[in-house]
């Protein structure tokens, strides 16, 4: 398969998922979840007719909740955010809903509690980044022709970026559309995504080092890339594939509280096999060519 030929087939389409992820996460941002903003989140359930929301609303009024949204969910099903608030509060709310009104869950987290986490997001995927470029960097250190080995590891963050940005993209456009909120097992499917990214690329990578102290430069380097691809190709989409079968069997059997996680690693997952096959290694070659061209 000559994917080194079609290169500017497979970035073109790269590009724009990533225009389109960036215009999705500039326009709606991520909706940030309860773990992130601090605040009281109470999911309840009446066992015979809901109460309309203005009807909720007004009964909790003299509680002086701050805020509060009120969210219908499924037939008989109620979602209520307010401020963070202390045990003999939530109890007075329930007292307030009725003896009709089931409650299925309860979590009340404080401002400060949610900016440490976010805040701890933020600083562990930096600090997976960078330990990656490092790693890339040392694993390559002996390949220094025809490119040199930071230039691997500054395209496989390149890729990572990629993978981990139309993910993004999705749950912003999700956020927008469906109220989907992100939450710490969001940032665990990215983390987990850079992880499985990286390791894609980098057997890509290693088959392209071991061709070119093999071939010793009997071929130029965009053909022993295409064939370093095409040799590592069937191993890519077959590991991919199994673990797409095991997420979807999460998202479809395994619960609400996973689906949203599941489906962010499916997507990491498949983008993330595109890229080490579609993206990092074509980028590596257009480096390649652009280096010559300035030398001569």
């Amino acid at each position: 398969m000559d994917i080194i030929g079609k290169k500017y087939v497979f970035l073109t389409l790269s590009a724009t998922l990533l225009v389109v992820s960036f215009v999705a996460i500039g326009l709606w941002g991520l909706r940030l979840g309860l773990d992130f903003t601090g605040g009281s989140l109470l999911e309840v359930e009446y066992q015979n007719d809901r109460p309309a929301v203005e009807e909720i609303k007004k009964s909790l009024e003299s509680l002086s909740l701050g805020t509060l949204a009120v969210q219908p969910t499924g037939e008989k099903g109620m979602i209520l955010r307010f401020k963070d608030i202390n045990e003999s509060l939530h109890q007075e709310i329930l007292t307030k809903l009725g003896p009709g009104a089931k409650e299925f869950r309860f979590d009340s987290i404080g401002p400060t509690i949610g900016r440490e986490l976010k805040q701890k997001s933020i600083m562990a995927l930096g600090f997976a980044v960078l330990a990656i470029i490092l790693y890339i960097a040392w694993a390559f250190r002996k390949v220094s022709k025809p490119v040199s080995s930071w230039k691997y590891g500054i395209t496989a963050v390149i890729a990572l970026v990629h993978d981990v940005s139309i993910p993004t993209g999705v749950f912003a456009l999700l956020g927008h559309v469906r109220g989907v909120e992100i939450d710490p097992l969001f940032i665990t499917a990215l983390l987990t995504i850079l992880g499985f990214s990286v390791h894609d690329t980098i057997v890509v990578f290693d088959r392209t080092r071991e061709n070119l102290h093999k071939l010793k430069a009997m071929e130029p380097f965009e053909v022993t890339v295409n064939r370093s691809v095409n040799e590592t190709l069937s191993r890519s989409i077959n590991t991919s594939f199994t673990v797409l079968l095991v997420l979807l069997a999460i998202f479809f059997l395994g619960g609400e509280t996973t689906r949203y996680f599941s489906l962010a690693l499916m997507l990491g997952i498949i983008f993330g096999t595109y890229s080490s096959i579609f993206v990092a290694s074509p980028l590596l070659v257009i480096w390649q060519k652009f280096s010559l061209k300035k030398r001569n």
